[in-house]
């Protein structure tokens, strides 16, 4: 018999397009050599254009959809998307609470890539309470950086980055990796933190394009990563590469953004192999 991957449990809404969500999560963990669990969170109407609509799971269901994978099977890491509600995201919290030596990374969803609503302000409060502190890392771009870490009895607040990483480290989170996808800079500079400062920054070529499922592509890369042995600044550097790599072979295969193609090395292969 052969031996048992890695497994990692993701927990998302549905993406129907195949772009994001637990589509997006489901791909990358298997194209990294880990073995996928999914617990669906919402059930969302989206294509590659944007988000219609988003309709959150009975958080009980959410529950027992983990609670039952998890009695059957260890797992490695875990990975968390857009969770939908506030219920959503404490039904899910009270479960990986339960676990606390295994590695968890958060996606903090809080908008579509054409920029629909998909986190009011009460769910910004219940990352910040009850999901940010037991994270090992966060992986927000610099947009629901800014948005997460803003004081919301100041107006006037407007936090640099670095000042963000260091109040959402503050929250309880080990790590947190600062994408720069949107920000004004011929590469994209992505930063990790920790309390101890700035751990590593990496620069990628901007490539031309919007993409939907990114983000989750790479915060399920560095759950990948982080299952199979790697200590967290080489996971996200490795995770960073591989998404970047997906990002490169995009296709657009509707009327909106590309998709990163997570299975980029196999097609490759196989043109080799002509």
């Amino acid at each position: 018999m052969a031996d048992t991957p890695p497994i990692v449990l993701a927990f998302a809404a549905s993406d129907p397009s195949g772009g994001a969500g637990i589509q997006a999560d489901i791909l990358t963990l298997a194209s990294m050599g880990c073995h996928p669990l999914s617990v669906i969170t919402a059930i969302t109407v989206q294509d590659t254009t944007g988000v219609e609509s988003l309709m959150p799971l009975d958080p009980e269901w959410v529950s027992d959809q983990a609670r039952s994978v998890l009695e059957d099977m260890p797992v490695h890491a875990f990975k968390i998307g857009l969770l939908g509600s506030v219920e959503v995201a404490a039904a899910v919290a009270e479960v990986v609470a339960d676990y606390p030596d295994v590695p968890l990374v958060l996606d903090p969803v809080l908008a579509s890539g054409r920029g629909d609503e998909l986190a009011p302000d009460e769910m910004l409060s219940a990352l910040r309470e009850l999901l940010i502190p037991q994270s090992t890392l966060i992986t927000p771009n610099s947009m629901e950086a800014r948005r997460l870490a803003a004081d919301e009895a100041d107006e006037d607040d407007e936090p640099d980055l670095n000042q963000c990483a260091q109040r959402l480290l503050v929250l309880g989170c080990e790590y947190v990796l600062i994408t720069g996808t949107h920000e004004n800079t011929q590469e994209v500079i992505n930063k990790l933190y920790s309390e101890d400062g700035i751990v590593r920054t990496d620069a990628w070529p901007r490539l031309p394009g919007s993409y939907h499922g990114s983000g989750c592509t790479l915060a399920s890369a560095i759950a990948a990563t982080l299952a199979n042995g790697l200590e967290l600044p080489e996971a996200v550097r490795e995770a960073q590469e591989y998404t970047w790599h997906t990002l490169k072979a995009g296709f657009r295969p509707g009327m909106g953004q590309y998709l990163p193609d997570r299975l980029f090395w196999a097609r490759e292969s196989d043109e080799g192999e002509r």
